[in-house]
């Protein structure tokens, strides 16, 4: 079996010999007129043999070839899809027909014709002219058999995107969900704006940054963990509804829901609590469902979800007491902790509301399958949210949890300034001792909060995270064109 090197010599050679006999095996453009999806559902209706008098213009690469003697057929792959191709030494001249005999699999060719129907009733290309676009110089992976390798799927994306064209659909939805959720929100009047990816003190969210250092100010600089900040100060200066679509990086683990760099939507409204944003979630989800899907059911690990039905709102301490069987609120401090040991669940400095919040997520979080809406978490949980209207000790927050991990996070948003600046001191003090997902003092934050503003709330949803779950993709490497990989 040749090996690769001999192929792409042998490949170069024949660009040698093009270029030789006056032939630019990479010319400028082609005027590509029609897609193979659209040529194969305009004339569905042709009958077998039949050829229509349309011209049609399509480019694409070909992806498997049947050389004959005077014909030939090709199938080439465009964006859309995949068409034959016949080409008849008779109808292209005798020296095109020549050169068309030394094209590859990957090349890139432009063919003019027009449609036909073959004996096996195949709406097909009736080739008059067909040029050489693009030599490629590589073989294609596998044959055509199908990219299976996940690591080399995800570190070459345009081999994936080659060898399995059903790749395509997940990015395609992505670009149509990022594109509701934005048409949903500038018909809310909110603005979409752009905040700073490189910040000097980074915050609102409980996360380890990446660091950076800017030579011209001789200063620590850091990739961003959250906007959050960013976006309310633009609230107090007067902007009532923002939003951004924003990548967002965290220096932490990485497995099938986390990756170091994501794309994350948030959104603040001036005048509205966490129960006005719970409604516009859900709303989201469930329309953005039916937007890519055409449907507002889904299947992803083995679970069907529908979001067609009312999304569940549990209590945190109720949400333990019915999948992890701990009434919290019966246990004292002692007992919650023995509960923590008990389950080997690790933990630094002990703290009631966290340890809560720890026995939610090792017994709860798996099982919540269907769309359920986790309110009123512990106060400790963040210093950016309000108190509970409802109990001191508790906070306004809902985070979504659906098939077992989080989608979307929100809160009531603090503006108790006095409040505010002692819950960042409190951060910064435990940053100091040792515990890298506090957030910093943020002092012009801080001094934002002061000059007032409104009541608000926030929300964020991962995207990739709604992705996986509205395309049934397992891991979030599917739901990410180029997912970071380990060199």
């Amino acid at each position: 079996m040749e090996t690769d090197n001999q192929l792409i010599k042998q490949r170069i050679d024949k660009i040698d010999d093009m270029r030789k006999r006056g032939i630019n095996p990479y010319p400028y453009k082609f005027d590509k007129k029609n897609s193979s999806l659209d040529i194969i559902e305009n004339f569905s209706k042709l009958k077998k043999e039949e050829k229509a008098d349309t011209k049609v213009s399509i480019a694409g690469r070909i992806v498997s070839s049947r050389i004959m003697g005077k014909a030939s057929f090709i199938d080439i792959q465009d964006e859309k899809g995949k068409i034959q191709i016949y080409v008849r030494k008779d109808d292209v001249r005798e020296d095109s027909y020549n050169l068309f005999k030394k094209f590859d699999l990957g090349d890139f060719v432009g063919v003019e014709g027009v449609v036909f129907s073959t004996k096996a009733g195949e709406v097909s290309v009736w080739a008059k002219k067909i040029e050489l676009l693009s030599k490629s110089i590589r073989p294609l992976a596998e044959k055509w058999h199908g990219l299976k390798d996940p690591e080399l799927r995800y570190r070459k994306r345009y081999l994936d995107l080659i060898s399995n064209p059903k790749v395509k659909e997940i990015f395609i939805k992505r670009f149509k969900l990022i594109n509701f959720i934005r048409n949903y929100l500038n018909k809310r009047n909110y603005i979409e704006v752009e905040t700073p990816i490189m910040q000097p003190i980074y915050g609102g969210a409980a996360a380890r940054p990446f660091k950076s250092h800017l030579n011209d100010l001789k200063m620590d600089v850091y990739m961003r963990v959250s906007n959050e900040l960013y976006l309310k100060r633009l609230i107090v200066g007067g902007f009532e509804r923002v939003y951004e679509f924003s990548k967002d990086f965290r220096n932490e683990s990485i497995d099938s829901t986390h990756n170091p760099e994501f794309t994350m939507i948030e959104f603040y409204e001036a005048y509205a609590d966490y129960n006005d944003m719970m409604k516009i979630v859900e709303d989201l989800f469930r329309q953005g469902c039916k937007e890519i899907n055409g449907t507002y059911k889904i299947k992803f690990r083995n679970h069907e979800v529908d979001f067609s039905k009312p999304f569940q709102v549990l209590p945190m301490k109720d949400a333990i007491k019915k999948y992890g069987k701990i009434d919290v609120d019966s246990l004292k401090d002692n007992e919650l902790k023995g509960r923590l040991d008990g389950l080997k669940i690790e933990y630094d400095k002990f703290s009631r509301g966290i340890a809560i919040q720890l026995l939610f997520e090792e017994l709860v979080e798996d099982k919540l399958i269907q769309p359920t809406f986790i309110i009123e978490h512990p106060r400790e949980t963040t210093p950016l949210c309000k108190v509970s209207r409802k109990d001191d000790s508790l906070i306004e927050r809902f985070e979504l949890f659906i098939c077992g991990f989080e989608l979307s996070n929100a809160y009531s948003e603090l503006n108790d300034p006095v409040l505010q600046r002692k819950l960042l001191e409190d951060q910064a003090k435990q940053l100091r001792g040792g515990d890298d997902e506090a957030n910093p003092m943020d002092e012009d934050f801080v001094e934002a909060i002061e000059m007032g503003m409104p009541p608000t709330s926030g929300v964020g949803i991962g995207i990739d995270r709604m992705m996986m779950v509205l395309t049934g993709s397992d891991s979030i490497k599917e739901v990410i064109l180029f997912p970071f990989m380990k060199n």
